[in-house]
């Protein structure tokens, strides 16, 4: 059996039609809410799921690593209020939780934001680790948080489509507290801040990665200008531990 964790904080607009998508491959579905003041909780409770509440505290992993303690299931499955799976892929998960031989299974993700879908830069393609038995990994970082375990990692078939940022506030907005839990998280490694190497090279490199290696530029005008600000959320991050580090 399979549970699929979705992780929430307002999300009416999504939590209807995650908790369909869900189905698509188990019956069991469990939200833990960080305080939800909209009509979340009452929409996933009269739609089957279960709701357990844990109080938001910037980290990612606490509340996925949260959520592996009320999963009773051999599976788990991580899926984001505002991501559906498509039918290949829903597919590919029933097949393998028949397979003899245990795995951590990774997942392409195709993001839409701003009313289109990108294929290249910022915004392309990407991969999430986000299905394994439930006692064979858990989650570490405050952000970008991935699961950690010793099982090998196979990609499935399919994909999960991401229907991210409504707007460029919302997008400047997340990126911004990205930033600020990233630096929290770098923090509490001890790391520290070289200003040429923080505040030049990784920002310039940031950009030249997204624009050029990942192809932005393909893009037109908003794949510059995501570039540009992927290149600003990687200098805010290092300028944020600086001012941590400084703190008396």
């Amino acid at each position: 059996m399979l549970t699929v964790v979705v992780l929430t904080k307002n999300e009416e607009k999504n939590i209807l039609e995650v908790i369909e998508n869900a189905h698509k491959v188990t019956e069991k579905i469990l939200v833990v809410d960080s305080g939800s003041t909209d009509r979340t909780v009452e929409f996933a409770e009269a739609n089957g799921a279960k709701v357990i509440y844990r109080a938001w505290d910037n980290d990612f992993a606490a509340q996925r690593n949260f959520a592996l303690e009320h999963v009773y299931t051999e599976w788990v499955l991580y899926l984001d209020a505002d991501e559906r799976i498509n039918d290949e892929l829903a597919s590919a998960i029933k097949k393998e939780m028949q397979a003899p031989h245990k795995a951590m299974y990774r997942f392409i993700r195709r993001n839409s934001a701003f009313g289109r879908d990108f294929k290249y830069g910022v915004l392309g393609p990407d991969s999430v680790l986000r299905m394994f038995p439930a006692n064979a990994a858990h989650w570490e970082g405050k952000v970008h948080e991935n699961p950690v375990g010793n099982l090998p990692v196979k990609t499935l078939q399919g994909f999960i489509q991401h229907y991210t940022y409504a707007d460029f506030a919302q997008y400047l907005s997340k990126m911004n507290t990205y930033a600020a839990i990233g630096a929290q998280n770098n923090k509490a490694k001890n790391k520290k801040v070289s200003e040429f190497r923080d505040f030049v090279f990784r920002p310039f490199f940031a950009f030249i990665k997204m624009y050029v290696l990942k192809l932005g530029f393909l893009e037109g005008w908003i794949g510059f200008v995501l570039c540009l600000n992927y290149a600003n959320y990687t200098l805010n991050k290092y300028n944020f531990l600086k001012m941590l580090n400084e703190e008396k």
